[in-house]
């Protein structure tokens, strides 16, 4: 019975760090999606545009064990003085997959 707990528990830690990261079909998909929604209209990959660069949010993110749900709401709902005065508009006709998916890209880019 312990080994089931134990299978059980190694099963959902390898679906969340699945979750995580991205698998590279994703990646497209999610980069296509940045840019069908106007992501690069303020962000780049390694540049500050009018919204930090996507690896400085990753690196900013990087400890935060809720990245990927804390991203996701700021893409979702906008966010205001994370990144100094200009904020971020919400995305509100994004689907909740489509929300967690770019939040798992973004943070993927980090080196």
């Amino acid at each position: 019975m312990r080994s089931v707990h134990f299978l059980t528990l190694g099963l959902l830690l390898a679906g969340a760090a699945a979750q995580a990261t991205p698998a590279a079909g994703d990646l497209a998909a999610a980069a296509d999606l940045a840019k069908a929604n106007g992501c690069y209209s303020c962000h780049s990959a390694a540049e500050k545009i009018v919204g930090p660069a996507f690896v400085s949010v990753a690196d900013k993110y990087a400890s935060d064990k809720d990245a990927v749900a804390s991203l996701a709401q700021s893409i979702q709902m906008g966010s205001k003085g994370k990144w100094g005065r200009a904020a971020m508009p919400a995305h509100p006709s994004l689907s909740a997959g489509d929300v967690k998916l770019l939040a798992a890209w973004v943070l993927a880019t980090r080196p």
